[in-house]
């Protein structure tokens, strides 16, 4: 779980735009954050697979 304080500042306007990072909606969690869903890989696979998020499948060939 990611620091209470550092998900505060994340949700933050930044000073400057180029101060501004992505953090995981759900967790919080600052790597690997997907721009389309604003989830990290560990939440978008967890959800993808509960079958929470529309329009993602599970791929096979």
């Amino acid at each position: 779980m990611a620091k209470k304080a550092l998900v505060h500042k994340a949700a933050q306007k930044p000073k400057y735009a180029v101060r501004a990072y992505t953090r995981c909606q759900r967790c919080g969690r600052p790597r690997s954050v997907f721009r389309k869903f604003g989830l990290c890989r560990v939440c978008l696979r967890e959800m993808a697979h509960r079958g929470e998020l529309p329009g993602v499948n599970k791929s096979s060939w």
